[in-house]
């Protein structure tokens, strides 16, 4: 491959090509439109149509507009092209970083007609939304529609024109719930056909990845999209020193640990001296070798690299360098050139720090395969109101478990792994100190999954407190139902409300003072010993202290005593875990308080 391979179309002139991700649901066909536009470059041109770069498709305006037709006049453009992004999803969406926060220019939002928003098109909205990412919708599966009869490779209005009034309808109906989606999330949408400016609105595009209908459409978009709106933000010094994001740390064959990276300023070349953001310091390095596939080499089966001696952006090309073991995915590049190293690792430092998680003195620890990924669990989780006491890149190691083992409240004792593996004994380690792992590949099911056990610690703790806690009960020494005067009396009572416990001390009111009268001991129901009777049940109660005829009457309404602390923590903490009668009685015992004194118990 010659050096001008890699540039890609006009990467002589001073415009850049646009970066594209896909982003969508799993499921919702963002592979099936990656491999159909690659599909359609392909078999729109000789086999030089495209450029299969490093996790990335170069897309040249040529062939996008053999592919779009009479959509695109390339007369009309002067950006290069396209460069796809070819590990799609929000997950490698929020490793690609850039000093402006996403990697990506523009987004491609892949949800299926049929299905509408789901979970993970939620998160990725949210993603799109926090980085502020222009993007535009691919309502893909058309073809799917009842009724659809494909036109393969066809621009979606004239594909639209020749299905029948039922089929067109039944798209209109699933396209416009979608629209209604997207005003959900706060965005106005429409036929990108007739958005009038797409910096207001957003495009929904309709298309099939199964039939290549709508594609056109989709390129043309994004390029006048690129043209219209980023044109500025493309225009990069080609010749300067390379920026770009780490996608991927990749043990080769022969070449030991190696980087890949999305080069989006400037030019690389073999020799260069290069930053690359690592696990604890930044990496200063120098390039061996720059390897880009072979031509048309599909990068996730093929690895037949060749050797190029320089990549201009935008591109994607993987990096043969010492030391680049502890360099981290979503990590910026930076070339050295004719700078001092220490203003480069300055540069470096400074955007790793601006992708920093705020971390507290207590919380859970949370680990996750790449920079971007880690932010964007940490903004979940913010919004979650979930501390995190430690933030890191890489797979759950014993040290994560020493520090979740440490954490004052149970809640927090737990790490959160996204997309990580759990090294053996990090799993062992966990077990014996009571730490929960919690390790998913999508973030809203790792912070549901967290947040539910959160609630179950919770209901445990009230529980618990709840049994510590005195119970506000009012009952009543019913007639005839004294069996033993005194030393214990021995009556029989009804519960009014609230729950009268053994071993709770027993008070009378008489006018606005409580008179303790004595402890109740032991409960009976039909002969059997009761730790507790509820409201309208009837049972024998033993009290220590009061003559019946004397301190207490048949027919007399008594209280359980509640310390005034009791009293705060039950009104204010537990209200909504305890009975409603329970909460009667306990009003009405803090009424008769606050006669007395408005402030007691608050």
């Amino acid at each position: 491959m010659s050096d001008a391979d890699t540039t890609d179309a006009g990467a002589g002139a001073e415009l850049r090509t646009p970066i594209v991700a896909v982003l969508g649901h799993v499921d919702h066909g963002k592979t099936s439109l990656l491999d159909e536009v690659r599909g359609s470059a392909v078999t729109a041109g000789e086999a030089g149509a495209i450029t299969q770069h490093i996790g990335a498709t170069a897309v040249p305006l040529e062939t996008i507009s053999e592919i779009a037709g009479a959509l695109v006049d390339p007369d009309d453009f002067d950006l290069p092209g396209l460069l796809f992004i070819d590990t799609p999803g929000h997950h490698s969406f929020s490793t690609l970083r850039s000093r402006g926060g996403a990697l990506a220019d523009i987004a491609v939002l892949v949800v299926d007609v049929n299905d509408g928003f789901q979970p993970q098109t939620h998160e990725a909205i949210d993603i799109l939304k926090r980085t502020q990412t222009p993007f535009i919708v691919a309502a893909n599966k058309i073809d799917t529609v009842p009724g659809w009869n494909p036109n393969e490779d066809m621009p979606v209005q004239q594909t639209m024109e020749l299905q029948s009034d039922r089929a067109e309808d039944r798209l209109n109906e699933s396209l416009y719930e979608l629209i209604g989606q997207l005003s959900d999330e706060g965005f106005s949408a429409d036929m990108y056909w007739r958005v009038q400016n797409f910096r207001e609105n957003i495009g929904v595009v309709p298309v099939s990845a199964e039939t290549g209908e709508g594609v056109p459409d989709l390129l043309t978009v994004l390029m006048g999209l690129s043209q219209r709106y980023l044109k500025e933000e493309m225009s990069i010094d080609v010749g300067g020193p390379g920026v770009g994001t780490v996608l991927e740390v990749k043990e080769e064959r022969g070449f030991g640990a190696t980087v890949d990276i999305v080069l989006y300023d400037g030019t690389i070349k073999a020799n260069d001296t290069i930053v690359v953001g690592g696990q604890n310091d930044p990496i200063v390095t120098e390039v061996r070798a720059l390897l880009q596939p072979q031509p048309l080499a599909e990068i996730r089966t093929e690895k037949q690299f060749e050797q190029v001696d320089q990549v201009r952006a935008a591109a994607g090309v993987k990096i043969a360098a010492p030391d680049l073991d502890d360099a981290m995915a979503g990590a910026p590049v930076r070339v050295v050139r004719d700078r001092p190293v220490e203003a480069v690792i300055g540069e470096v430092e400074a955007e790793l720090a601006d992708i920093e998680v705020t971390t507290e003195e207590e919380g859970v620890v949370v680990k996750a395969d790449t920079l971007g990924s880690l932010e964007a669990i940490g903004a979940a989780l913010a919004e979650a109101e979930v501390p995190i006491v430690r933030a890191e890149v890489g797979d759950v190691a014993p040290r994560d478990v020493a520090v979740a083992s440490t954490a004052d409240e149970p809640k927090h004792e737990a790490i959160l792994g996204f997309n990580v593996d759990v090294l053996e004994d990090a799993e062992r380690e966990a077990e014996e100190q009571d730490v929960e792992l919690y390790v998913d590949d999508v973030i809203y099911q790792l912070v549901e999954e967290y947040s539910e056990h959160v609630a179950a610690v919770e209901r445990a703790q009230q529980e618990q407190v709840l049994d510590k806690i005195q119970r506000p009960c009012r009952f009543q020494i019913l007639k005839d139902h004294t069996f033993r005067q005194s030393d214990p009396a021995v009556v029989g009572v009804e519960v009014l409300s609230g729950t009268l416990k053994r071993n709770s001390k027993v008070v009378k009111w008489e006018g606005n003072e409580p008179t303790r009268v004595g402890d109740l001991k032991s409960l009976q129901d039909a002969g059997e010993d009761v730790d507790e009777a509820r409201a309208g049940e009837q049972v024998a109660a033993s009290i220590d202290g009061p003559t019946v005829g004397r301190q207490i009457e048949e027919g007399d309404e008594l209280w359980t005593e509640i310390p005034e602390k009791h009293a705060k923590i039950l009104e204010q903490e537990l209200a909504d875990d305890v009975p409603a009668d329970e909460l009667e009685a306990l009003r009405m015992y803090l009424e008769k308080h606050r006669k007395r004194d408005p402030f007691w118990g608050k």
